[in-house]
């Protein structure tokens, strides 16, 4: 019995946003995304940009689109309230700004300076006007970033799809311990 592997949540954000069109990948270095940015990075046909900072992104998102390229932006949650008065602009120029965020602060989070801005970004997003997706499992990650990237491409707004703390495989406590 010939079964193909099913492919990790990395490779499914990386092949659908290939499917729609992402040229560029802005990202501030991330564990949660660490195998996503390699993919992007082993891409000759996708410009991967590494980002001091991920306001910085929401400007090179800005600069793709007027260049006539699509563009991702790949962040932790903590580099959310980095980009509050950035987020400004998405709403008033109306370029699409699709980002993808792993989230920490959940449910047996073990850094306690995690949780605060963990547990505020849905609605900090949603106050800044973002459109808020949240991929809970695995098997949601490419049908949420397929309809998240539908959704910000074709309507020119700002999305986010928020790849959950148990995704990304950070453990609590408990789950530690049982190792």
């Amino acid at each position: 019995m010939n079964r193909k592997p099913i492919p990790s949540w990395p490779d499914q954000i990386y092949r659908t946003l290939k499917e729609a069109g992402v040229r560029q990948v802005g990202y501030v270095p991330d564990a949660g995304h660490k195998r996503l940015i390699e993919l992007c990075l082993a891409d000759r046909e996708l410009r991967s940009v590494v980002l001091s900072t991920e306001e910085e992104g929401i400007g090179l998102t800005a600069g793709a689109w007027l260049g006539g390229v699509r563009a991702a932006l790949l962040m932790q949650s903590s580099g959310v309230g980095n980009c509050i008065n950035a987020l400004g602009m998405t709403r008033e120029c109306r370029f699409p700004l699709l980002m993808l965020i792993t989230m920490r602060g959940q449910v047996g989070e073990f850094n306690p300076w995690q949780v605060p801005m963990g547990q505020a970004v849905p609605a900090v997003l949603a106050a800044m006007g973002v459109a808020v997706h949240e991929a809970n499992a695995p098997e949601e990650i490419a049908p949420t970033v397929d309809a998240a990237a539908r959704l910000a491409f074709g309507s020119y707004q700002a999305v986010a799809v928020l790849i959950s703390q148990a995704v990304v495989g950070i453990k609590s406590f408990q789950e530690q311990a049982a190792r």
